[in-house]
């Protein structure tokens, strides 16, 4: 049997902001361990600078993985070089994977990395919302990946498959208007106002109103998904869980499903079992590890 044909009997993995479990997420380092640990693609978040280079980064501000503080956008990225982006993780850096000042990467480098993995690899692309620049940033990331060679008829670029996610609605129908539905995915998640409260530290007035606003966007993403304007469904781990009446519904519709995150020994067999055909997760190794073992 060759490793092409074991690729199609078990599902994708995907390596979330790198191998993220061991490095810290989005810098070269994690993802030149993701490319070792054979992962079948990679996943990133793009955020505008203020120059409009594209930075891969989750969050909209700086204090959670840098020893900077404040909006990414208000940044240039020759201000954001001058941060430490990896050291918070506390893990030491191979030689090998670069020093300090080389773990920050903009989108460009990624592709770069991508190309120099001698073999098929996968990017997934998350646009992340609410930005300052609206919609102007999936019209930037769309043009850099032409100026580098990407066409988006197959979403190739030289050994790259690109596909495309987002949890906001517009993302997507921006997408729409120049990518094919099978090279998108619609992000989706459970909202409560408990869970926003907590986890955002917010009171019962902010945390409400926050909570009403992530809600109709999982709404507009489940109206999205039911109506089969994309091809790609991504659910987290615990929709999947919690909602398994709509997965099935959207399985049997003929969705490919990419379920994030996915770490845990009991939920990797839990998606396989369901026939999900892609697992996003911070741990790429150990999930390829139990999937061999299973197969």
């Amino acid at each position: 049997m060759t490793s092409d044909d074991f690729t199609t009997r078990r599902p994708m993995v995907y390596a979330h902001r790198g191998s993220s479990a061991m490095f810290a997420e989005h810098t070269r380092a994690a993802y030149l361990q993701a490319i070792q640990d054979g992962a079948d693609g990679v996943e990133c978040d793009v955020h505008l600078t203020r120059d409009q280079h594209l930075v891969l980064l989750h969050d909209a501000d700086l204090d959670r993985t840098s020893s900077g503080t404040g909006p990414v956008a208000e940044q240039t990225l020759d201000e954001l070089r001058q941060l430490d982006f990896s050291s918070w993780k506390g893990a030491r850096i191979p030689e090998a994977f670069g020093g300090v000042a080389d773990q920050l990467l903009t989108l460009p480098e990624l592709l770069d990395i991508l190309r120099e993995a001698g073999r098929e690899i996968g990017l997934a692309i998350e646009l992340k919302h609410p930005s300052p620049y609206g919609l102007k940033l999936e019209d930037r990331v769309l043009e850099l990946l032409t100026e580098e060679g990407w066409t988006p008829e197959q979403s190739r670029l030289d050994n790259i498959t690109v596909s495309f996610m987002s949890f906001d609605s517009d993302s997507i129908q921006r997408l729409l208007e120049t990518v094919p539905p099978e090279h998108i995915c619609q992000l989706v998640d459970d909202f409560t106002v408990e869970e926003v409260r907590e986890e955002m530290g917010l009171g019962f007035i902010t945390g409400g109103a926050v909570a009403n606003v992530l809600k109709a966007m999982q709404e507009d993403a489940e109206e999205v998904l039911d109506n089969g304007r994309v091809g790609i469904a991504g659910p987290g781990i615990e929709y999947v869980r919690e909602h398994a009446r709509t997965v099935q519904r959207w399985l049997e519709a003929g969705l490919v499903f990419r379920v994030w995150t996915v770490d845990s020994e009991r939920d990797v067999a839990l998606c396989q079992g369901l026939g999900i055909q892609e697992i996003t997760t911070n741990k790429p190794a150990q999930v390829l590890s139990q999937l061999m073992v299973s197969n």
